[in-house]
């Protein structure tokens, strides 16, 4: 018999669940949290597209451009094109939320202009963990079908592995990205104590989704190792 497996009742699919689960609160969280504190205008008045080309000219960084993208909190920093970009939700809102998600951006931005280490580690990391996270099911699957094959199948859980290296590294930028920016936004007086509060809590909640997104990886990984790893007798 080959077991759960292929059975009909699978027990680690609860950790697929709970993956599900916890990024599903996470997500939820960051959003309520943003929601909350847009609400909450800055009395500064700088709106999140004012705010970055502020902080990226205080920090000495010329080459970066500021540009509105489409979407709710799909702000991101480019590396490759030199772009900030900011969601309709930040670009035009004055809120400290808003100024919060920028001045993270532009974090980034220093991190990439001052050449940090975990940054580059993670750029060199994405063509490998893309590709790892593409191969590994079907190399588990030949593994499988070929007589379960522990070889293959043991090189398609540790290329799914990679998945969860990427996430790992992706944890120490996202955390320092925080740092820096609440650091700029409250040397640069650009905040008030009490909104620089708002803008740690919303950076937080955000910081909450990668943490999520690691563990959903673990899990899924554990599950692939508890289906599918070690010398089983499949007989």
């Amino acid at each position: 018999m080959y077991g759960y497996p292929f059975g009909f009742f699978d027990p680690t699919f609860i950790l697929v669940i709970a993956g599900l689960a916890i990024s599903g609160i996470a997500s939820a969280y960051v959003n309520s949290t943003f929601r909350k504190y847009d609400e909450v205008r800055s009395r500064n008045n700088l709106t999140g597209t004012q705010a970055a080309q502020y902080i990226l000219q205080n920090q000495g960084i010329t080459d970066v451009d500021v540009r509105p993208i489409s979407g709710n909190l799909t702000d991101n920093y480019n590396s490759q094109d030199k772009t900030l970009n900011l969601s309709e939700a930040t670009a035009r809102s004055t809120s400290v939320a808003a100024i919060g998600v920028a001045a993270h951006e532009c974090g980034h931005a220093v991190q990439d202009a001052k050449n940090y280490s975990p940054l580059r580690l993670r750029h060199a990391i994405v063509p490998v963990a893309n590709f790892g996270s593409t191969i590994a099911f079907p190399i588990i699957l030949i593994g499988v079908f070929m007589g379960w094959n522990q070889t293959l199948i043991n090189v398609g859980i540790a290329a799914f592995s990679l998945a969860l290296v990427f996430q790992l590294v992706t944890l120490p930028v996202e955390f320092d990205a925080s740092r820096r920016a609440l650091a700029i936004l409250e040397n640069g007086n650009m905040l008030e104590p009490d909104e620089l509060q708002a803008a740690r809590k919303v950076l937080s909640a955000a910081a909450l989704t990668y943490v999520a997104a690691a563990l959903a990886t673990f899990l899924q990984l554990l599950r692939l190792i508890l289906l599918f790893g070690g010398n089983r007798n499949r007989n």
